[in-house]
């Protein structure tokens, strides 16, 4: 049966209409994508780098509609431009390193067994699933597709639902080049053709939220296939005795509510120190106070609405359920409007653990600030949470480091904050439930999806059944 899907435009205007992959024609791409796939693993890794090169070109031919359909489905156009340009240096960076790393073989002789020669040999991992989210459709499509092509694997990739109109173009860069197109399929489609890839897919990449991310996970170890999961966050950013106060509140406001919030790095917990705590709250306070809308100006702002309306939904509970429980919010709150669902920034003081701002993720541009007494105090706050993706610590560097390292986060920005949302060169794995697999930033966001085939040279004399006759007695 035909599956329509209709995603609402996010300020109201017409929605974008589109039919879903069934399960049974994702089977059959995905088993065109694996026949494809020897032949694309065979071309060597600067056979896939000259076509990949190619499809570089077709996608700047196609920038300005990219970025455009990128900014009707999020509401935004210079994020959407940076988010286009990042995933153009990914695929130059990836083009640059993958020699060294598809080339560095090693090899020896073994320790235990020293008449045994080894080397090893790195096999992709054959057809793999990419399922992306819809705060950085482009991007968080790419990042796993990039790396993954050019080690060797075809990739059969869904973008969100929600954000669908970028497919389009995407797609026709994709198909005016044949190799690529070989090897790389886009489709659209909501749960069902997501899951419909995992059951095809020899390994999948999944960005999303921390229950979709379990039932992927579940449905991969139903099938032993490897699952790379990048799940939400509840990112503390701490503030120490010692931090900078203008730079603190610089980075605290910037770090919770660029992109809306809607960033799994975004800083959604501000712990800082008692000895400035009323002041930083209010700078914060005045500060947040001069972030503007995008909202009805044709000159620009800093927030855009939020892209799916039901986050709007998430985000007033969330605050509807701090104030009822005793928060005082500053500043900011949702705001209903005919072209959009928007949210100035909102500060909020008297918060404890017990809230839901605490317990699960916002992914809106909502900071609620808590006062500790000292460094045991505060990771005992930030460490207080099933999250684990990544956090920050302000302060004299020797002292943030010091903290940072007890804290349970894959990635600890120190004096500044979300800088995983830069860095793409240093590898981090999540803590809790924020993720699972090899990280997909530095070396082994290629390596990942090669497995490692060891090879065995006796040099000496196979070991005869004599060796291992029983002599004696056993009683």
């Amino acid at each position: 049966m035909t599956n329509v899907i209709t995603a609402p435009h996010p300020r109201g205007g017409p929605p974008c209409t589109f039919t879903a992959r069934s399960p049974e024609e994702i089977e059959g791409i995905a088993g065109n994508l694996a026949a494809a796939q020897r032949e694309w693993a065979a071309r060597g890794v600067q056979g896939r780098i000259g076509v990949m090169g190619r499809w570089r070109a077709a996608l700047l031919e196609r920038r300005a509609e990219i970025v455009g359909a990128l900014a009707e489905d999020t509401g935004r156009r210079a994020l959407c431009e940076a988010e286009f340009d990042g995933s153009v240096r990914r695929l130059d960076y990836w083009a640059e390193k993958a020699p060294a790393l598809l080339g560095s073989v090693s090899k020896g002789v073994s320790e235990t067994v020293p008449g045994v020669r080894y080397e090893h040999n790195l096999t992709p991992l054959g057809l793999v699933g990419v399922i992306g989210p819809w705060n950085f459709p482009l991007l968080l499509v790419l990042i796993d597709t990039l790396p993954a092509l050019l080690a060797g694997c075809a990739v059969l990739a869904k973008p969100s639902e929600v954000t669908p109109r970028f497919v389009e173009p995407l797609f026709d860069a994709v198909e005016s080049v044949p190799e690529l197109a070989g090897a790389l399929r886009i489709v659209q489609g909501g749960a069902e053709t997501g899951e419909a890839i995992v059951e095809c897919a020899d390994a999948v990449c999944f960005t999303g939220s921390v229950p979709t991310g379990r039932r992927v996970g579940a449905r991969a170890g139903r099938r032993l296939i490897p699952a790379f999961l990048e799940l939400g966050g509840k990112d503390p950013l701490i503030v120490l005795g010692d931090a900078d106060l203008d730079t603190a509140v610089a980075v605290a406001l910037r770090a919770s509510v660029i992109a809306t919030g809607q960033a799994c790095q975004s800083i959604e917990r501000v712990y800082v120190h008692d000895s400035m705590y009323a002041r930083f709250v209010e700078r914060l306070v005045a500060a947040a106070g001069r972030v503007r809308l995008t909202a009805g100006r044709a000159g620009g702002g800093h927030l855009g609405p939020f892209i799916d309306p039901a986050q709007a939904d998430r985000v007033q509970a969330q605050l509807a359920d701090a104030e009822a429980r005793g928060a005082t919010r500053h500043c900011g709150g949702v705001e209903r409007r005919k072209d959009g669902d928007w949210c100035a920034p909102a500060v909020l003081t008297g918060v404890n653990h017990d809230m839901l701002l605490f317990r699960e993720e916002t992914f809106g541009p909502v900071i609620p600030v808590m006062a500790f007494a000292d460094d045991a105090e505060a990771v005992r706050l930030a460490n207080d949470s099933e999250f684990g993706l990544s956090a920050a610590v302000l302060g004299d560097e020797s002292h943030a480091l010091a903290v940072a390292r007890r804290l349970r986060a894959g990635a600890v920005s120190i004096n500044d904050g979300g800088l995983t949302a830069q860095v793409s060169d240093v590898e981090k794995e999540s803590f809790g439930v924020s993720g699972l697999g090899r990280s997909r930033t530095g070396p082994s966001a290629l390596l990942r999806f090669l497995r490692k085939q060891a090879l065995l040279v006796q040099t000496g004399t196979p070991a005869p059944i004599e060796a291992f006759e029983e002599t004696g007695n056993p009683d």
